[in-house]
């Protein structure tokens, strides 16, 4: 007799304990990290705490001390919070669990009324607590053991995880893939708060959130089988990708790669070669060459040079590292490098326009998973002998419509062209490197008027020449005869051989002249420096001019034009011949390329 009732006393002790752990595992607490002996001190510390952690709480402790709290949260949550924070130093080290019976009143959130409303409901447990429609199940099941016949039942989903067995399943995630759920709760539009993997009271309202959205019962606990679903949702952009981390002891790089969508083709220092084997028209770079800042600040300029990294977009370079973004109608392109220890490395990843989620998500695994190891690649590897100056490292220059010649007229980089030059163009740039903008454009002259959209610092302007010019005297016309390959503007001699053109235009001149369709634009010279005009492009359709026969717009109608466009143009008189190399001296430093983009 006496053993069963030592086994009823340590049953009923048992449930009790049971019963006890269960109400410890619901109680709402707090995470306190900080008191004040005063009003001052505690809002100073609230406004600065709040700035730094969700959750944020001020209370009243006695009749001169307050306290700065985190919470409310589940006790089994607010040890997690405890530990994360802790640990990543954001908190004191002597923050501790704290109940809601240690504090007298609510001061922080103005307004806020959760202190009341949790110690109003511990005086009425049941009313703070409802079952779930699945603890009410369960209670109805073990109420109920009577044994009857077996009934066979069809086949269901699987019974998901109560609300309890959802808890304890989370606790034995990891920091990572605790973090991993933030991430995905963010990216699904849920959770605005900081990826820390501590799940406070705004991660709960985000999975209860995304819960609701998702046709699941609403909890704020995320079962096995829900986080798999949010994780599958996060996850389902990458389909096809076959992101698989690859090892390159070429290029001494390790990162995740699209495998699904590109392939390793060739090697062409600095780069090595990821090409499209689908649909989707992606292409990947992998960077690597030993150098200095110098070489970095060339693959820098080169890189923009390239046919995949389109003119528009946002770029940065700096003293060890660039970031180069292109984008057009058609592709984005995104180039990361950095120099470290004597090696420059990186890689550009080319995805089309339109597929944003998809490109950002490829990106965002390639940043994290970029990482350095042993080796550089070979300057000599994969070295082809079919070279073309159309290419750098196997890859295609971006070329313009059409370029042709400028020149500038006055002292923040105005530059007087041919009109043809500038048609069609989606932009245009001056030197390659500066876009510009048209200012005037007369197709009856052919004029057209450039500035650039940066301030420029001209080393020389024209100076139009007010003396009438003699027939037959001596002329050069300065351009960029092949359209910029050789890098600077040369000389074309000639004779002026009419102050008239073919039709009687008085505007016009004649010259005796071989000149060059990129040529076009390029000033008049006289013996003295003078500029005299501007040459013009031949007519594209009609009567042809013959061999040795050029037309240029004279320099009256220029400075008409210049006026109109509020531009102050500089005169001169001299008359003095000077030499032939002073003369190309002050040609080259007044005469520009224009090109037109698409």
């Amino acid at each position: 007799m006496t053993r069963i009732f030592l086994g009823a006393v340590f049953a009923i002790f048992a449930m009790m304990q049971v019963t006890f752990a269960q109400q410890t595992e619901d109680e709402l607490v707090w995470v306190q990290i900080e008191a004040q002996p005063g009003v001052t001190q505690i809002n100073e510390a609230l406004r600065r705490r709040a700035t730094q952690l969700q959750d944020v709480n001020g209370f009243q402790l006695s009749a001169t001390w307050y306290a700065v709290a985190l919470g409310p949260y589940r006790r089994a949550d607010a040890e997690q919070v405890l530990s994360v924070l802790r640990a990543e130093g954001r908190i004191p080290r002597d923050s501790y669990i704290a109940e809601s019976s240690a504090y007298r009143r609510q001061i922080w959130p103005v307004g806020s009324t959760t202190l009341a409303d949790l110690q109003g409901a511990e005086a009425d447990p049941e009313a703070a607590e409802p079952q779930t429609d699945a603890e009410d199940t369960a209670d109805a099941a073990d109420a109920d053991t009577t044994t009857s016949v077996p009934v066979q039942q069809p086949d269901l989903e699987p019974v998901d995880e109560t609300p309890r067995e959802a808890r304890a399943s989370e606790r034995r995630l990891t920091r990572e893939e605790r973090a991993d759920l933030q991430v995905a709760l963010k990216w699904a539009g849920f959770y605005d708060g900081r990826i820390d993997a501590a799940f406070g009271r705004g991660t709960r309202r985000s999975m209860s959130e995304w819960q609701s959205a998702n046709g699941f019962e609403v909890t704020g606990v995320l079962t096995t089988r829900q986080r798999a679903e949010l994780l599958r949702q996060y996850n389902a952009v990458l389909e096809g990708m076959d992101l698989r981390l690859v090892s390159d002891p070429e290029t001494g790089i390790e990162m995740k790669l699209p495998l699904g969508v590109v392939s390793f083709e060739k090697f062409e220092p600095p780069f090595a070669h990821y090409e499209a084997t689908g649909d989707i028209p992606a292409k990947v770079l992998l960077i690597s060459q030993e150098g200095d800042q110098d070489t970095l600040f060339g693959l820098y300029d080169i890189m923009q040079t390239l046919k995949i990294v389109p003119v528009d977009g946002p770029r940065e370079r700096k003293d060890r590292s660039f970031v180069l973004i292109g984008e057009s109608a058609t592709m984005i392109s995104h180039t990361v490098a950095s120099l470290e220890n004597g090696r420059i490395k990186g890689f550009t990843l080319v995805w089309p326009a339109g597929d944003e989620e998809r490109r950002t998500r490829i990106l965002g695994e390639m940043q994290d998973s970029f990482t350095r190891i042993d080796g550089v690649l070979d300057p000599a590897k994969g070295f082809n002998d079919a070279q073309s100056i159309d290419l750098v490292s196997g890859l295609e220059i971006r070329r313009p419509l059409r370029s042709r010649s400028g020149f500038f007229v006055d002292s923040s980089g105005a530059v007087v062209t041919s009109a043809h030059a500038v048609e069609g163009c989606g932009h245009i740039t001056i030197e390659n490197d500066h876009r510009a903008d048209i200012v005037d454009r007369d197709d009856t002259t052919g004029i057209a008027i450039l500035r650039p959209q940066d301030r420029l610092a001209p080393m020389a302007v024209a100076a139009f020449q007010q003396a009438t010019p003699r027939l037959n005297s001596s002329i050069a016309v300065a351009g960029y005869s092949f359209g910029g390959v050789l890098g600077a503007p040369s000389l074309t001699y000639g004779e002026l051989a009419d102050l008239r053109g073919l039709s009687g235009d008085e505007t016009m001149s004649r010259l005796a002249l071989n000149a060059l369709d990129s040529d076009a634009g390029g000033p008049v010279l006289d013996t003295a420096g003078g500029v005299l005009g501007m040459l013009l492009p031949g007519p594209d359709t009609g009567r042809q001019l013959p061999d040795g026969v050029s037309l240029a717009i004279d320099a009256e109608a220029i400075i008409t034009a210049l006026d109109s466009a509020g531009i102050q143009p500089t005169a001169t008189s001299a008359q003095n011949q000077i030499s032939p190399d002073a003369l190309s001296d002050r040609a080259r430093r007044m005469t520009v390329l224009v090109s037109c983009w698409e």
